[in-house]
C-alpha cells in the first residue's frame, strides 16, 4: 500500500479523453454505516418469519433505505420523529433495529416497555457513542455541554437525549447562535429570553445565569469540522474575556474534536478537490445527509457543484436534476457539461453513499460521450501506475 496511513488527500483522475474525472481521495460508506447495514441483513437471515423492524432511517441514503424496505424491514418513524407505526403495535416477539445514529433514552425505554430487546441488533456508530461518553466526562467534571448539531437530526437528538442525562446540555447549530448563546454569558442579552431563543434545545432546570459559566462543547460527528473548531474556539476566547486567562481550565473544557474519521477524511479530501481546475463538480448523496451536505458546501466554494441521489437525476448531457441545500428544493439546470474539447468533473460523495451510486454516475456521463476510452484501458493504466 502506498498510503498506509491513509494521510495522501490528493484526489485520483480518471481520464478518458473527452471527459475527465476527478474523485476524492476518501468518500463513501465509512466503518459505522457498513456496520449497520451488515447487521440488519443479518437480523433479516437470523429471524425469518419475524417482523423487523428499523426505527427510522437506517442511514440518510434512499438507495440503502429502499433495499432494506423491499427486503421487508419496516420503519417505525420518519427521521424527524414522525411515527408511522404507533408504539402499542409493537411485540416483544419483533426485533428492532437501532440505527447507526443512535437513539434517545427515552425511545430505548419504550421499546424496553414494550418487552423488545433493544440491545439485541443495536448498530449505533461507535464515534457516535464516543461523543456520548464525552459528553457524561464533561457532566461529571461539573461543565455544560454545549451540542453542535442540527437540532432535529436523529442523531443530535440521540446525543442530547443522552448528555442531558448526566448534566446540563444545549444545542447550537452554527456559529451565528453560538455567538448568540455567547451573549447570555457575558450578560448582553437578559436571561429569561434565553428560554425563548433555545426553545426545545436545553435540558430540564437549565438556568442561564448559572450553567454557562462551565462550558465544553462536543458535536453532531457529521458536522462541518472546521465549523465545530469555529465554535469551541470562540467559546475558549470569551471565558479568556470573561473570566480571564488564568481562569480559563476553571471555565472552559478543551475537548478535542468529536467528529468521526469518515467525516474528517472526507472532508480534508474535499479541501484538496477544492485544488482541482475543474469545470464542475458532482456530488452524490442521500438528500438529507448532513455530512453530504457539508462537502456540498465545500464544494460550492469553488465550483458550479450538482447534489444528487444517484445517476437517474441526470437526464441528459445538457439536463441535470439537483438539490439546492439553501432553499431546500429540487431544482432543474440545463447546459451543466460544458460544450469544450475536455470536460472536467470533480466527483465525490458522503459517508453514507454506496461505492456502487458513483460508478453509475460516472458510466452514465461516460454514455455521453461515444469516443471516450473504454473504462476497462482506464483502470488497468490506473492499476500499473
Amino acid at each position: 500500500m502506498r498510503d498506509p496511513r491513509k494521510q495522501d488527500f490528493t484526489p485520483s483522475c480518471l481520464d478518458f479523453g473527452p471527459v475527465a474525472f476527478y474523485l476524492a481521495r476518501h468518500f463513501g460508506f465509512c466503518y459505522g454505516v457498513e456496520n449497520a447495514i451488515e447487521i440488519s441483513y443479518r437480523a433479516l437471515d437470523e429471524n425469518p418469519g419475524r417482523r423487523v423492524f428499523l426505527l427510522s432511517q437506517m442511514i440518510h441514503n434512499p438507495e440503502v433505505n429502499n433495499d432494506l424496505r423491499n427486503r421487508g424491514i419496516k420503519f417505525i418513524m420518519d427521521t424527524d420523529g414522525t411515527q408511522f407505526i404507533p408504539w402499542e403495535e409493537i411485540l416483544p416477539d419483533d426485533i428492532v433495529i437501532i440505527p447507526a445514529f443512535g437513539t434517545t433514552l427515552e425511545i430505548e425505554e419504550r421499546l424496553r416497555q414494550r418487552g423488545v430487546q433493544v440491545e439485541q441488533y443495536n448498530t449505533t456508530c461507535p464515534f457516535v457513542e464516543k461523543v456520548w461518553n464525552r459528553s457524561e466526562k464533561l457532566a461529571d467534571a461539573g461543565y455544560t455541554i454545549i451540542i453542535h448539531g442540527r437540532p432535529r437530526h436523529e442523531e443530535t437528538r440521540a446525543t442530547f437525549s443522552h448528555s442531558a442525562s448526566h448534566g446540563q446540555s444545549v444545542i447550537v447549530r452554527d456559529l451565528t447562535e453560538a455567538k448568540r448563546l455567547g451573549e447570555y454569558i457575558t450578560g448582553q442579552r437578559p436571561y429569561h429570553e434565553f428560554y425563548t431563543d433555545f426553545a426545545q434545545r436545553y435540558s430540564e432546570g437549565f438556568q442561564p445565569e448559572k450553567h454557562l459559566q462551565r462550558v465544553g462543547v462536543v458535536n453532531q460527528t457529521t458536522m462541518l469540522a472546521t465549523e465545530t473548531q469555529e465554535i469551541a474556539t470562540y467559546f475558549r476566547e470569551l471565558m479568556i474575556k470573561v473570566y480571564g486567562a488564568e481562569n480559563l481550565r476553571e471555565h472552559f473544557a478543551d475537548t478535542r474534536d468529536t467528529l468521526c474519521y469518515a467525516t474528517n477524511d472526507n472532508q480534508e479530501a474535499t479541501y484538496r478537490l477544492l485544488e482541482t481546475p475543474a469545470d464542475l463538480a458532482i456530488v452524490v448523496g442521500g438528500y438529507n445527509s448532513s455530512n453530504t451536505s457539508h462537502i456540498v458546501e465545500l464544494c460550492e466554494r469553488a465550483f458550479n457543484t450538482y447534489f444528487i441521489e444517484s445517476e437517474r437525476e441526470i437526464a441528459s448531457p445538457s439536463e441535470i436534476h439537483h438539490f439546492n441545500i439553501h432553499t431546500r428544493e429540487r431544482q432543474v439546470s440545463t447546459g451543466f457539461l460544458p460544450q469544450k474539447e475536455k470536460v472536467r468533473i470533480v466527483l465525490t460523495s458522503g459517508a453514507s453513499c454506496p461505492d456502487t451510486l458513483v460508478d453509475r454516475v460516472i458510466l452514465k456521463i461516460l454514455s455521453y460521450y461515444p469516443e471516450a476510452t473504454p473504462l476497462a484501458e482506464v483502470m488497468q493504466e490506473m492499476e500499473t501506475t
